[in-house]
């Protein structure tokens, strides 16, 4: 097998897909939903609805406002009990939408036969539009709304659409089964967005840690001309979109680019199947796979999980949280983030959630930097981490730019690799963000 991968850095963590072998469930349904109107990336989406209103499931709530933002449905039916600031995964209060349960009324317009509709009967502008109506965003993490991905501007050309299968981070298994279980509408979906785009090619990117995905995929794909499967390398981070296009097209986008500039698109795999239901099905996205997991949690899930749900719900249905957990991570171990408590609610970007126990979740005390270069040589973006750390460090702003800080896709290779155990990514990301808002402050002058 031709495994390919990226040329520059990477590391190998410990897989733990400990949750690779467990069916996709349905969760059971709230009491209560809480839907965070600011679920995506750019302007949250501005309520539609007040309280006492009475929604059913797919019902809009939130209307997407701006040019970059993504529209907000119902996952429930019940009636409206507040809008009003709900603790997020970060920490902060952001905007969202109560919603008492009561039963599972869906919105007539869905369609929820269990028939494959392969027949694309919409053109190019009509799935744009059907993305956005839908609120549809990147599943992999990112929440980037979909339908702007697909508004190719003038004087670009795409020639390839690359379907992100990779599922590099650790614990996670999500994508994984997707493949498994939904193999059809993951090619039919990839039709859809081949038709949007205009193009004629299209690739799914699996890891090699995944051969029955890789082998069930392949062989459906001999149905659909012109999309095909490329096994890929274990090697972190994989499914990064850069390095993804420089392991499957050997093109180097640029500093400051995107993959647009290089002729093509990457969509991940779970999106590519939220996009078939939204445009073949009329459902909007108001439910994910997400993954329940850890070393000592009694049961290891991938439920089907309806946004606005309490985290606490699906950990009680694995049968809680193990005596030492000590650390509750939304995503996977080496981009995900420590969640403050276990009472938020599911979003569109919830891949995952891992009980992490004491001995795992312990940080070692950080040493001096012995120049040893493990952490330039495990950067996949070619930066020099050690050197930008410090510059973060005494706040050498000016430094860090030019160091390249922003390209930093803050994926913890380095921090991984260090023996020393420096807190890399940590003031990376503060050079990072930093040197970004210094460059936003300097274009309004």
């Amino acid at each position: 097998m031709d495994l390919k991968t990226f040329k520059i850095g990477g590391v190998h963590p410990p897989e733990n897909k400990l949750s690779a072998g467990a069916p996709i469930e349905a969760a059971a349904l709230p009491k209560r939903a809480f839907i965070h109107l600011g679920q995506h990336l750019g302007a949250p989406a501005k309520p539609i609805v007040q309280k006492g209103d009475k929604v059913r499931v797919g019902t809009l709530i939130g209307a997407g406002e701006g040019f970059i933002s993504a529209a907000v449905h119902s996952s429930v039916s019940g009636t409206v009990f507040a809008i009003d600031a709900v603790v997020d995964a970060s920490g902060y209060k952001r905007p969202a939408v109560i919603i008492d349960v009561e039963g599972d009324e869906w919105e007539p317009t869905i369609d929820r036969s269990p028939e494959l509709k392969k027949d694309i009967s919409l053109d190019k502008k009509a799935i744009v539009d059907r993305l956005k109506e839908a609120g549809i965003v990147g599943l992999g993490g990112a929440t980037f709304p979909a339908h702007v991905k697909y508004m190719v501007p003038e004087g670009k050309k795409v020639d390839t659409l690359i379907i992100n299968a990779v599922e590099c981070e650790p614990y996670l298994t999500s994508d994984h089964r997707v493949m498994l279980e939904r193999a059809d509408e993951v090619l039919v979906g990839t039709r859809i967005l081949m038709t949007a785009l205009g193009v004629e090619r299209a690739v799914i990117g699996i890891e090699a840690n995944k051969p029955d995905a890789i082998e069930i995929l392949s062989r459906k794909a001999k149905d659909h001309p012109g999309i095909t499967v490329q096994a890929l390398k274990v090697q972190y981070p994989q499914g990064a979109e850069k390095q993804l296009i420089k392991a499957i097209l050997n093109r180097e986008v640029p500093s400051g680019k995107l993959p647009l500039d290089v002729g093509c698109v990457v969509n991940n795999v779970g999106t590519t199947v939220a996009v078939y239901e939204a445009v073949q099905k009329n459902k909007p996205l108001f439910e994910r796979i997400v993954t329940l997991t850890g070393k000592k949690l009694p049961r290891k899930a991938n439920f089907l999980v309806r946004v606005g749900t309490p985290i606490t719900q699906l950990i009680d249905a694995c049968g809680g949280a193990p005596e030492g957990t000590a650390k509750f991570i939304n995503g996977g171990p080496m981009m995900g983030k420590a969640m403050v408590n276990t009472d938020i609610p599911v979003t569109k970007g919830t891949s995952g959630v891992i009980l992490v126990d004491e001995a795992d979740a312990r940080r070692n005390a950080p040493g001096a930097c012995i120049r040893c270069a493990k952490c330039v040589a495990a950067c996949p973006m070619g930066l020099e981490p050690y050197l930008i750390e410090k510059q973060a460090e005494y706040a050498l702003w000016e430094d860090a730019e030019k160091e390249d800080a922003a390209d930093c896709m803050e994926c913890g290779c380095c921090q991984f690799t260090c023996p020393a155990a420096r807190p890399l990514l940590d003031n990376i990301r503060l050079a990072k963000t930093t040197v970004m808002r210094i460059r936003r402050e300097r274009s309004k002058k």
